[in-house]
């Protein structure tokens, strides 16, 4: 009797210990369900799109850019170095620049300096919606092409800002949009030994340098890098001959491979 008295007891254990046993189950269940899924958005973010920092080369090539935006004191001095190293660089030139210094625009494509896109006024792109990106590199395409009779491919964005819209409204057009891997930080005013020093410790096969045409302490430094990077053995060329045609890839750091 006391054994049947228990029985029950014993069943109401079992059913409590199947019900827990159930919710155990479905969390077991939902946990693998909500682990499956960040993987699948982190994929997703990996897809982003990016511009071209540099570029996999296995050849000691790189390539040395300046920004012009405002000043113009020293593009001559800067056209006369480089002449002078028989080094050809990429000039990103502003549209409004281009208005204001045309002689210098073509005195840079006369010695055979590649004069790229740097958008028309300097705007912030991922403010600007895709129409107005694209009327904006055009605006400054056109001012380019009428100064030197060559339409630019390539497009420095200005303040290096970006995103997923302003990279496709680039590629929209079929230009190309170009960052860079090494930062001389002349634009901070630091001294020449210190620009030498950054651009020299960090460059290596595929780097895309970024100088500006009218920071202080830039024409200083320049023929130092330049014959130091020389004598390592590194080729400089205009950065239209450094990136890969198609078919390529960019990995998550910005780095152009070739597709295959």
């Amino acid at each position: 009797m006391n054994l049947w008295k228990g029985s029950p007891k014993i069943i109401l254990l079992n059913r409590k210990w199947g019900a827990w046993l159930a919710c155990l189950m479905a969390a077991v269940v939902l946990l693998a369900a909500t682990n499956y899924y960040p993987p699948s958005v982190g994929a997703a973010a990996t897809t982003r799109q990016l511009p071209i920092y540099c570029v996999q080369r296995d050849q000691k090539l790189l390539s040395i850019s300046f920004d012009a935006a405002w000043g113009n004191e020293d593009t001559q001095q800067l056209i006369d170095i480089l002449g002078q190293y028989q080094v050809k660089a990429t000039f990103f030139v502003v549209g409004d620049w281009v208005e204001k210094y045309p002689e210098s625009v073509k005195a840079l494509a006369d010695a055979g300096h590649e004069i790229m896109n740097h958008s028309n006024t300097h705007a912030h792109y991922p403010q600007l919606s895709v129409d107005e990106i694209i009327a904006d590199l055009n605006a400054c395409n056109d001012k380019i092409e009428e100064v030197t009779g060559v339409r630019p491919t390539l497009v420095r964005l200005p303040y290096g800002d970006y995103d997923d819209k302003s990279i496709s409204a680039v590629r929209s057009i079929d230009m190309e949009p170009i960052q860079w891997d090494v930062d001389s930080l002349d634009w901070k005013d630091i001294s020449a030994g210190e620009i030498t020093q950054r651009v020299t410790s960090k460059v290596q096969p595929g780097s895309i340098v970024l100088f500006h045409n009218a920071a202080l302490h830039t024409p200083e430094a320049l023929p130092s890098i330049l014959q130091t990077l020389l004598q390592e053995g590194y080729t400089f060329v205009p950065i239209s001959q450094l990136i890969l045609c198609d078919p390529y890839t960019i990995d998550h750091t910005g780095r152009q491979l070739p597709a295959c």
